[in-house]
């Protein structure tokens, strides 16, 4: 008995010992007429070429160091003026072509009630497009309909956008590391990736303006991801201000587990309006990111919302080596910038004893990019 028999598998070997002898030849029979078959090399080559190494990019977090909520407009929406800042925490996007023929056999069997992580885009029903997300460092997985997926539809918009109609299919991986619900731009900064990644690989140049409007059509965070660092937006947070030089700070993210609705923070607030203190919104003129005064008035609506994020807020202005620290956006993660990187270490550390997830991380001029193949 073999190996493969002990351990519950049953090698070809130790089955073809227990073949009788007419079932024997006929096996070889049909492998002899395998082997004899021609070989079709365009096709060969052709699934070589769809299914290659494709692409990888990176994706990072954001916070916002100033956020004013402002009234609200007929629309339902919200006058707001926030300064978005990149930090060096990201996600990981790989992204490659893969055989439209095969995706389009996934597709028609999740019709008939298989599960299937693909969908179809683009202006034709052209484009497949399957994703899937690796939740990475303790974060809950990501369970969403493909379609909802914002990285589907950064692709799906692009494609329309273009009039892209040759058949295709793409495959995306998402290495998430960066928290959902917690306010930190992790959804936006992987649409951004996968927009710059299918126009890589549809042969878009990336300053096409296309890209931009697709990312503007998503969200504003979509297209602030596209330039990244530190920037200020106005109107309804979608109208590019000014652009700032970020920092360098070490800073320590911390977040409970439970999460905060946005449109429920916003319902909040607008039950009990809060107003940013005027030398906050005088910093506002500063040309670099450490002069902002930090300020957030939505806070307060997403804390009687979950008033662990208070706790959150309050352990972390009570810890020595805490410059300042501010909810972002409406939560559910608070960030506090620290003297060092070693402080946000020890920080992070003891966040996570408490039960909260947290990491270390830094500012930086970071952007959604394709990392380079140094091969």
């Amino acid at each position: 008995m073999t190996d493969d028999i002990v351990n519950g598998n049953r090698s070809t070997s130790a089955v073809s010992r227990e073949t009788a002898p007419s079932d024997q030849a006929e096996s070889k029979s049909r492998q002899r007429a395998q082997l004899e078959q021609p070989i079709d090399m365009l096709s060969v080559a052709r699934t070589a070429q769809i299914e290659g190494a494709g692409l990888k990019l990176a994706a990072p977090a954001k916070v916002n160091l100033f956020l004013e909520v402002g009234d609200r407009r007929e629309s339902g929406y919200h006058d707001v003026t926030t300064v978005l800042h990149a930090i060096a925490l990201h996600d990981t996007i790989y992204l490659r072509r893969t055989d439209p023929v095969a995706a389009k056999a996934v597709v028609d069997a999740a019709e008939e009630g298989a599960p299937t992580n693909t969908a179809v885009a683009g202006p034709e029903g052209n484009v497949y497009v399957s994703v899937t997300c690796d939740a990475r460092g303790g974060i809950a997985p990501l369970t969403v309909p493909v379609r909802d997926n914002i990285v589907f539809k950064a692709i799906d918009l692009l494609a329309r956008k273009k009039g892209y109609t040759a058949l295709d299919a793409l495959s995306v991986r998402i290495e998430k590391n960066i928290p959902h619900e917690g306010g930190l731009g992790g959804g936006s900064s992987d649409a951004a990736a996968a927009l710059l990644g299918a126009a890589r690989l549809w042969g878009i140049p990336e300053d096409d303006p296309v890209i931009e409007e697709a990312a503007f059509e998503l969200g504003s965070d979509v297209a602030f991801f596209l330039h990244g660092g530190c920037a200020c937006f106005t109107g309804m947070g979608e109208r590019f201000d000014h652009i700032l030089e970020p920092m360098k700070k070490a800073l320590v993210l911390v977040k409970p587990e439970s999460g905060v609705s946005t449109a429920a923070a916003y319902r909040a607030f607008d039950e009990a309006p809060e107003s940013v203190p005027d030398l906050a919104k005088e910093s506002l003129s500063a040309s670099a990111a450490g002069d902002v005064a930090l300020a957030n008035n939505l806070a307060s609506a997403a804390e009687k919302l979950l008033p662990e994020l208070a706790d959150v807020r309050a352990w972390l202005d009570s810890q020595d080596g805490v410059e300042t620290s501010l909810l972002c956006g409406s939560g559910s993660t608070t960030f506090a910038i620290c003297r060092d990187f070693n402080v946000a270490c020890s920080l992070a550390a003891a966040a996570q004893s408490r039960g909260w997830w947290a990491r270390t991380t830094m500012f930086g001029s970071l952007k959604a990019a394709v990392v380079p193949d140094r091969r």
